[in-house]
Parts: structure tokens; sequence; C-alpha cells
């Protein structure tokens, strides 16, 4: 296997990996501060990582095409294992709440760069799907082992790792001067005509992105980003919703299975030739049943909206690379409604937890996301 493909794959289930770790364990990473926060310190915690990768997805992605791709893998990984130290030896909310949006900032380099490195790939679809595998594997073991470890050493799962994290650092030593020489590719393209045009790429990319936002598709961004949020209200909020009825096992577990049925039907539904609308109506209908569920039942609620959620992101991809656009920026938006929903919606929720209770919480967004089934595009 080529070096930096292994590289990639090691890193990506590292990252995802220390992302999920510290779900399981928020209510007691911000115990020291629910008297003065409430429920508000674990959802900003939460959130953190995704407001950091929201913020810098698109401008890293954008400068994946100006740059070589190996620089922001590098620097992806040398912020993850630094967010990784700071979040294992720190105790303080607004230091994990720092390194949690660096953490998220590392997968806005890391994600860009590391596609557009595995498209290049002489079967780009197999490695593609390796990388899916590992993405969504490396969620399902942070969230497992950190339930499971929690009661031996609170940060276990942390520790692990961020041990990773610091492996993959090593390879990137001996190509260290190639990771600070910040010069641009050197490539010649109608687009970018000279050393100077950086900002011009922007300008061009970003009138791009404006034309992406038109009404036809819509449809699209909106059920993303109102998919993502509501897995990521769900995750932020059953911890404490669950303490004290759930183990940290049981709670790791339950938000495993999200993920592993996410990877499941993800490679099952491409399989079939089915139109993208179809795929990414069924997808929100169980996802939206899982929602619901989930109140009384986690592993049911949580494996439904996991695998929905795994089939309707299917389809919004499909739908993405039909486009009239290009593909690159097209997903990078795509990533950038992802992680929209991920970090502002459970925010907007935790604004809310001093009027609703966790149950009505749940019920409304699988209302919401019920509702993404009345969209006509």
């Amino acid at each position: 296997m080529n070096p930096e493909r292994r590289l990639i794959y090691i890193a990506v289930f590292a990252i995802m990996g220390l992302s999920n770790a510290v779900i399981p364990i928020l209510p007691e990473l911000a115990a020291r501060y629910h008297s003065t926060y409430g429920e508000f310190a674990s959802s900003l915690l939460f959130s953190g990582y995704f407001l950091g990768a929201l913020a810098t997805m698109l401008p890293f992605g954008i400068l994946a095409d100006r740059f070589e791709n190996f620089r922001l893998i590098g620097l992806g990984i040398i912020l993850t294992a630094i967010s990784g130290l700071i979040i294992l030896f720190s105790e303080n909310l607004w230091v994990l709440l720092i390194s949690r949006f660096m953490e998220g900032s590392a997968c806005g380099a890391f994600f860009p760069a590391a596609f557009s490195t595995l498209s290049k790939c002489k079967d780009p679809g197999r490695c593609m799907g390796e990388f899916t595998f590992l993405f969504n594997a490396g969620l399902a073991s942070g969230a497992l082992f950190s339930g499971l470890l929690a009661d031996i050493y609170l940060k276990g799962a942390i520790l692990i790792f961020t041990f990773m994290a610091l492996l993959s650092v090593i390879p990137l030593l001996p190509r260290h001067r190639e990771l600070i020489n910040l010069k641009g590719t050197g490539g010649k393209s109608d687009l970018l005509p000279g050393p100077g045009s950086l900002k011009d790429h922007f300008k061009h990319s970003f009138g791009e992105v404006a034309g992406l936002l038109n009404r036809h598709n819509s449809g699209i961004w909106l059920s993303s980003f109102l998919l993502n949020g509501a897995i990521g209200v769900l995750i932020a909020y059953y911890p404490d919703y669950s303490f004290g009825v759930l183990t940290k096992a049981q709670l790791g577990s339950a938000i495993a299975s999200l993920y592993i049925c996410a990877m499941i039907t993800s490679l099952l539904v491409g399989r079939f030739r089915v139109k993208e609308k179809t795929i990414i109506r069924i997808g929100l209908s169980f996802s939206a049943l899982g929602a619901l569920f989930a109140i009384k039942y986690p592993f049911l609620g949580f494996s439904s909206l996991g695998g929905g959620s795994g089939i309707a992101m299917v389809g919004f991809a499909l739908a993405v690379t039909r486009m009239d656009a290009d593909k690159g920026l097209a997903m990078g938006l795509f990533n950038t409604t992802i992680y929209a929903g991920l970090s502002l919606l459970p925010i907007a929720a935790g604004l809310l937890t001093g009027i609703l209770s966790f149950e009505k919480i749940f019920v409304a967004t699988g209302c919401i996301l019920a509702g993404t089934l009345l969209l006509e595009n």
C-alpha cells in the first residue's frame, strides 16, 4: 500500500475516534461548570469541534487546490495530536472548548486534502469506500471505548486515540521541510495564472458557492443541515438525558450503534439502482423514527437514526455529484452543511433546555426531520 494512503487511513481512524471519545463523558468534563451554565456547558464542548470544522472546511478545501495536499494532511494530523494532549491534561472548560475548536479545524484541514489525494488512486472508488469505512469505524470505536473505559479511567479512550494521532506524526518528520514550505504547487491553470492570484482564487470559488446556493438546490442543503443537526442534538444531550439510567458502557454502545448502522446501510444502498430523491426520503423517514424511538429505546433509536442517516447521506452525495458545478467545491459545501447542522442545532437546543425537557426537545427534533419529507426538491 502507498505510504501516503496508509497514513491517511490511520489518521482518519484516529481523528474521528478522538472526536467521539469525548461524547459519552461530556457531563463529567463539564461537571464543574454545570452550576453556572447547566447543560449548555456540555453542548458547548460538543459543538466546539463542529464549529471548528464548520469555519475551516470550505477555506481549507479551496486551499487544497492551491497547495500540495500533503501539507494540509500533515497540518490536520499535528493539530489533532496537540488538541488531544490538551484535552487529556486540562480540566478547564474554556481550555477544553478551545482545544475542541482546534480539533475541528484539524478535521477541516485534513478531509478535503485526503479526499483529493484518494481521488487520484488507481481505484478511487475502492479507496473512498475504505476511507468512509474507517471514518465511521473511528466514530464508533471512539464512543464505544470511551463508554467501556470511563469507569476505569475517565479519559482512557482520549489517551488511546491521542497516542494514535502522535504515532501518525512520526511519518511526517522526514518530510518536515515539505510541510513548512508554503509555496504553491507551481502548477499552471487558467484560474491560477501566478503566485499572486490566491485572492482571485477565493473570489472565484465563493462566486461558485453563491451559484450553488440557489432555490433549486435549497432542499438538499436544508435537509442535510437538519438531518445532521438532529444527530448532533441526540448525541450532545443523551449523556445528560440518560444520566443515572444507562451505564457508560451502555451509552457508548448505543451511540456506537448509530455509526455501525450507518456503515452498513451506506454500503448496501449503493448497490441498488434507486433515484436519489427516493433514497433521501427513505433515509429521512428512518431517521425521524429513530429520533422518536430514542426517547424510550436508546439502542433501537440510535440504530434507526444511524441507518437512516447512512441511507440519506448516500442520496445527498449522489444529488450533489449531479450538480452543474466543480465537484470538489460542491462536496466542500455539502460537508459544510453537515458540520453546520452538527454544531449550530445543538447550541440552539441548549438554549431551550431551561424551558423544555429533553424529551420534548427530542420529540421536536423527530418532528422537524419528518417535516423535511415535505420539501419539494
